[in-house]
Parts: structure tokens; C-alpha cells; sequence
């Protein structure tokens, strides 16, 4: 099968460091040309919960979409997010984009809709794919940032993985 290139949208409310290094670490034993944005903290959309960090990652796959979407269900079960006693979202990982693919394919729709409607996906994306358009509104995802009117409240934080930090210097002392 050809590679295709795809965005994932990774979150925690919990142990957030820990859990999203296990997402990253799982995804990158079947992923390759992994890149990820830098990382944001935001406070809860939808549920009542501490605050969450999240992350866009973008690479390369061979997998079929439904394939896809089964190991990232199996890399956030490993982390606790279908525990019964769980508080809170260990790990999150959403498809957002799946090469330019567009429609409801097994009960996942394509664009994933929160990459319009939460800032916490659009403004990472925006900076990990700034020229790469959104498959149905044709506009860049650096464009579509620009123009957003997202009120939600985010902030970039420092974040290693694997010794690198993901966040540059340069957005954590504007936050400052």
C-alpha cells in the first residue's frame, strides 16, 4: 500500500507527560517522517477536568484508515483510557486527516470537525502544516488559524520527548 500522509491530535488531563510520551513512543514503532507541533495547555472543553496539553503530530503510513484508527483505540487502552475507574483523559488520539480522504468511512468522518471548532487543533496545525489545505473549505491551515474566531484560551508549554523539546524557546518566552 502507498504512504499516506496523516495528522493526529494527541491530549491529556492526566499524568499528562508521562502519557503523552507513551503515545508518541507507540505511534512512532508504526509511523514514519513523524514530526510534531509544539504543545499547548488549555483548560477542558466539554468536561469538567483538570487542564489538558495537546499536540498535533503529522507522518507517514502504509496502514488502511480503520487499521489506523484500531491501534490508536489499543495505544490509548494501554493508557488507561478505557479503565472503568479512570478520572479524567489519560490519552486521546484522534485522526484528524487522513491524506486528503473526505467523508464518514466506518463511523469516522474526515476532516475530523474539531479542527475547525477547537483551538487547541487548529493553532497546532496551523504551525506543523501551515500550507496544507483543509480538504473541504480550500483554505490553509495557516489562514484558517488567522481568520479564526476560536475563543478558547491556550498557551504553548515547554514539552520534551526523547530529549528534544517540541516547544521552541522562541513561543515559551512570549507566553512569559
Amino acid at each position: 500500500m502507498p504512504l499516506t500522509r496523516v495528522f493526529l491530535g494527541l491530549g491529556s488531563n492526566i499524568d499528562r507527560h508521562r502519557h503523552l510520551c507513551s503515545g508518541l513512543d507507540a505511534l512512532a514503532g508504526f509511523l514514519t517522517d513523524m514530526s510534531c507541533s509544539p504543545v499547548f495547555e488549555s483548560h477542558p472543553v466539554g468536561i469538567k477536568s483538570g487542564p489538558f496539553i495537546n499536540l498535533v503530530v503529522s507522518a507517514l503510513t502504509d496502514l488502511p484508515l480503520i487499521e489506523l484508527d484500531r491501534r490508536l483505540k489499543f495505544i490509548e487502552a494501554d493508557n488507561g483510557r478505557y479503565a472503568p475507574d479512570r478520572k479524567g483523559l489519560p490519552l486521546d488520539i484522534d485522526v484528524l486527516l487522513y491524506g486528503e480522504q473526505v467523508g464518514n468511512f466506518d463511523g469516522l468522518v474526515l476532516p475530523r470537525a474539531e479542527i475547525l471548532k477547537n483551538a487547541f487543533v487548529l493553532w497546532p496545525l496551523s504551525l506543523i502544516a501551515p500550507e496544507r489545505l483543509h480538504p473541504e473549505v480550500g483554505l490553509t491551515f495557516a489562514k484558517l488559524w488567522e481568520e479564526s474566531q476560536i475563543e478558547q484560551q491556550l498557551w504553548p508549554v515547554a514539552f520534551e520527548w526523547r530529549g528534544q523539546p517540541l516547544t521552541p524557546d522562541s513561543m515559551l518566552s512570549s507566553v512569559q
